[in-house]
Formats: structure tokens, C-alpha cells, sequence
């Protein structure tokens, strides 16, 4: 068996010992897993395997595709857009993308694309996956598009086009592509690896996605529903990850590459106030418009109740997200299978969390909401 690699300060002992019985249990294939606490690495640990032949052991810079936790990214992206005034997260997104006012746009506003309350959360079928790769043409298709309700009086989840949204405004506003952006203005700075696609130098050092396995059929969704609308558009199989197409596009909903390390570094601004070793990404201000309730009820895409900030989710009790405490300022969001971003304020920390074995969840695994709560109980914080 692999054994767990990298450090962890004494008193995260027995979150060490959790993720080695995951991984010796079978429950984890290889993983990562780090908590940054008041701009300290205090956890950094990772092990398993590459993949399922267990040829290759998962390093230190081994990294993975975390699915959505991607979006906690791409709107921190868009904040630091927003923090440096050249765009309003309440101003109309046409300001800035005039196309995108077409067919009854014209009012939707920054806050509400990155909120997943714009009414544009999939694309029109039929759409294919490499359709959605071309970033300029989609997002012209999107632009073309009618609101599904009518924009925040309601929300359901963007799964892929609210990359494509923000990367927009993103590259009307700053002239770079989110991409470029990610990597030169929050990856380079806060020396985080994590990247949205993946290089192909980087493709020795990626740890191949092993998808969920088959859940229980889910019910049909109502013809010409949201969910019935917004399914199949596009088809995605988890397999997809491993591809040449999928790590070279710039899916900013979905594709970034990471690690725990990784994923916590680059959420590390919000947590420390906006500011890392002496370089400002984010004012105070613009931290509070996070917290800012943007929705709060049933999903009308994936049919489960959740709580939206503006760009991030945020834990309530009564919603899908219930296995962090919901006292104080927390945010973060995850990602297919299991993956994981959490954000605390209150506590200045930072979790990052991705794995290549995916289990049949849309966001918090039983291995994602073990450790968050073994990390809680640890700063005796209750859940």
C-alpha cells in the first residue's frame, strides 16, 4: 500500500491516519488533501496512486482535474476584476458584452451569471462537448440565447457555461482570456500550481480520473422543464477528463487542474482579507459581496437546495451543503465526485481537497465531508 507523503503539524495526526485507512480501504484511488491556516501551510499531505494499475504513485506535484470546484476560481478571477473597477458586479453584463443582450438579456447583471441566477445555464441542444471547447463560438451561441426564466427570480445551476460567461466579461474587460488570466494574475503571484486545462508537459504528472460508479436511475425530468433542457446539453462523461480535447480547452466551469495545495493557495486571498505576503488581490469590500445571498432554494437544474453567494456557496442546514459549521463566514463549492474548496474567514483557513477516484456524488463525498469534519473537530469547532 502507498503510504500517505507530506507533512502536517502533531496535532493533525489523526487526519493523516484518516486519509492513509482511505486510501489502504480502497475508498480513495490517490488524493490530496491541504489546510492552510493563517497564511501557514499546516497540512499538506497526499498519496495513492496515478491510477488504477498502481504503477505510479501520486507525487507531490501530481495534480488532477477538480471538476467544479474550477468555479470557485473562476470567480475569484472575476472578483479581482471587479476589486480593480473595471467591472460592477451590478451593472448589466451588455455593458461590457453588448452581444449578449440579445433575445431578452439586456438586464442581466455580472452578480447574477456568476450566481447561476441569469437564466442561461446551459446551451440550446443539440450542442456537443467539442462545440463547448471552442470558447469564441459557444460563447457567441450563448450570447444568442433567451433567458430559460426570467433572470433572478430563480436559479439553477450553470454546470458549464458559467466559465464561458465570466471568461467573457473577463476578456472584454482585461483583454486576456481566463485562462491567461488565472495563470498570470492569481496562479504566478501566489506561486499555487493549478491551471484551467492542462499543458502538455504537465500531461506525465496528471492523475487519470476514474469516474463514479452508476448510481441509481433518476427519474425524468419534466418535458420542456429547466432539468429536461439543461440535460444532455452538453453530454459529459467523467471519462472525458483524460482526454487530449478536454485538457487542452479552457473550460473555466470545469477543467482547472490542481491539488489540495494547490486549490487552498489559490482560495488563500479571501481568507486572509485579500491580501498574501504583501500582494493585494481583493478588498474587504469586495470580500462582503461573497456573502451576499443570491439564491437560497431548489436548484432547477440539479433539483437539490443550496445557497448561493455571489460565485460561491454558502452552508446552511437546510440545504445540500450541511456538513460544515454554518456559524461565521464560510464559502467554497465542489466538484463532481468529490473534490473540494472551503473557505473560512472567521478562522483565516483554507481546505483543498481533489482526488482522481470519483464517487457517485455531485459535490462532498463521504471521504470530502470525513475530513472537513476531522479538520473541524481538530479546531474544536463544532459542526
Amino acid at each position: 500500500m502507498a503510504k500517505v507523503q507530506g507533512h502536517s503539524e502533531d496535532r493533525f495526526a489523526s487526519l493523516r491516519a484518516l486519509l492513509q485507512a482511505k486510501l489502504d480501504s480502497g475508498e480513495e484511488l490517490g488524493a490530496s488533501l491541504a489546510v492552510e491556516l493563517d497564511g501557514k501551510l499546516v497540512v499538506d499531505l497526499w498519496g495513492g496512486y496515478l491510477d488504477e494499475s498502481k504503477n505510479k504513485e501520486w507525487q507531490e506535484d501530481t495534480v488532477v482535474n477538480v471538476w467544479s470546484t474550477t468555479k470557485t476560481i473562476s470567480s475569484l478571477a472575476a472578483l479581482v476584476v471587479a476589486d480593480r473597477g473595471l467591472i460592477d458586479l451590478d451593472e448589466k453584463v451588455c455593458v461590457y458584452w453588448p452581444e449578449f443582450a440579445a433575445n431578452g438579456k439586456g438586464d442581466i447583471k455580472v452578480r447574477q451569471i456568476m450566481s447561476h441566477t441569469s437564466g442561461v445555464p446551459a446551451w440550446e441542444k443539440p450542442v456537443t462537448l467539442e462545440e463547448v471547447y471552442d470558447v469564441p463560438t459557444s460563447s457567441a451561441r450563448l450570447a444568442q440565447q433567451a433567458p430559460w426564466w426570467t433572470p433572478g427570480t430563480a436559479w439553477g445551476y450553470h454546470i458549464l457555461t458559467h466559465g464561458h460567461l465570466i471568461s467573457e466579461v473577463i476578456r472584454r474587460t482585461t483583454g486576456k482570456s481566463l485562462k491567461q488570466f488565472i495563470t498570470e494574475e492569481l496562479a504566478q503571484p501566489l506561486k499555487a500550481d493549478f491551471q484551467l486545462g492542462l499543458l502538455p508537459e504537465d500531461y506525465l504528472r496528471v492523475a487519470t480520473i476514474v469516474p463514479p460508479p452508476p448510481g441509481p436511475e433518476p427519474s425524468k425530468p419534466a418535458p420542456g422543464s429547466v432539468m429536461e433542457k439543461a440535460s444532455g446539453a452538453p453530454v459529459i462523461d467523467a471519462s472525458v477528463a483524460n482526454t487530449k480535447g478536454w485538457r487542452d480547452a479552457e473550460v473555466g466551469a470545469g477543467n482547472g487542474h490542481g491539488n489540495g495545495r494547490s486549490v487552498a493557495k489559490m482560495l488563500s486571498p479571501i481568507a486572509l482579507g485579500g491580501t498574501v505576503n504583501g500582494t493585494k488581490f481583493l478588498s474587504t469590500k469586495t470580500i462582503d459581496q461573497i456573502f451576499q445571498e443570491q439564491a437560497h432554494g431548489v436548484d432547477l437544474v440539479a433539483g437539490v437546495k443550496v445557497r448561493m453567494g455571489t460565485g460561491f456557496g454558502l452552508p446552511t442546514k437546510d440545504t445540500y451543503w450541511d456538513w460544515t459549521p454554518t456559524s461565521g463566514r464560510i464559502c467554497g463549492w465542489g466538484g463532481w465526485g468529490g473534490s473540494m474548496a472551503v473557505v473560512d474567514l472567521d478562522r483565516r483557513m483554507t481546505i483543498g481537497y481533489a482526488m482522481n477516484k470519483m464517487h457517485n456524488v455531485g459535490m462532498g463525498s463521504a471521504c470530502t465531508k470525513a475530513y472537513v469534519a476531522e479538520i473541524y473537530r481538530i479546531l474544536d469547532v463544532e459542526i
